[in-house]
């Protein structure tokens, strides 16, 4: 997969890429992740990527020339182009599985007030991470690379089952609880079915602890 990020504050991206699953993905040859500074796209002297509003407003918006060009010089045909808005569609574990299926993505991170509204044509896709403002996109890019780079072939030890059955999941639930060593500590035990080794009754265990547990945090997820 290759993955082209246009933000006005590419340094924000350098710890993401250089570390963990992200970092694992590089270096195995599962992604290829290029950024690109929207400022070299603006041919002025100051660089300049913003204006201010017609009609008035706060704020400044991000102006048309410097974002077709960026886009463009990824050669985007056939991408999956991807704006960053609170307007967007809500990016959860489906929109994630969905891009990894894809060759090629394009991010288009936000800033200041917004887009131009003629910017907006160049998106297939706009997406929001929730409910809330954030001062850009930068951020809500590396949420959505990362969740959709894990879904790699080849990206998580353990191969498919990895993310089979993990939170959001096929069956849409929360994950079960999971322990590990010790058995038990300050008073508080494993559960006596995870250490039996009847794997049929984990199993079954595991799917009633996830009903459980989604009807307790997050039942809309059942909905």
């Amino acid at each position: 997969m290759k993955i082209d990020i246009i933000s006005v504050q590419p340094k924000m991206f350098e710890g993401f890429l250089g570390e963990s699953i992200v970092a694992r993905a590089i270096r195995k040859g599962a992604c290829d992740i290029r950024i690109l500074d929207l400022r070299d796209f603006a041919h002025d002297r100051h660089r300049k990527v913003d204006d201010r509003p017609y009609g008035g407003g706060p704020g400044m918006l991000m102006t048309c020339a410097p974002w077709f060009e960026a886009v463009e010089s990824t050669e985007p045909a056939g991408a999956r182009v991807i704006m960053t808005s609170p307007a967007g569609r809500r990016f959860d574990q489906r929109a994630a599985e969905e891009l990894s299926r894809e060759e090629r993505l394009v991010f288009m991170c936000g800033h200041y007030e917004g887009f131009d509204a003629r910017i907006e044509t160049l998106a297939t896709d706009m997406f929001s991470i929730g409910d809330f403002v954030m001062t850009g996109g930068e951020l809500a890019a590396a949420a959505m690379v990362d969740s959709i780079v894990r879904l790699l072939p080849g990206v998580l030890g353990g191969g498919p089952a990895a993310v089979r059955n993990e939170s959001f999941g096929r069956d849409g639930l929360l994950e079960a609880p999971q322990y590990t060593h010790p058995p038990e500590f300050r008073g508080m035990e494993v559960p006596a079915v995870l250490r039996g080794g009847d794997h049929a009754k984990i199993e079954a265990w595991k799917r009633a602890e996830a009903r459980k547990l989604t009807a307790r945090l997050r039942p809309d997820l059942e909905q």
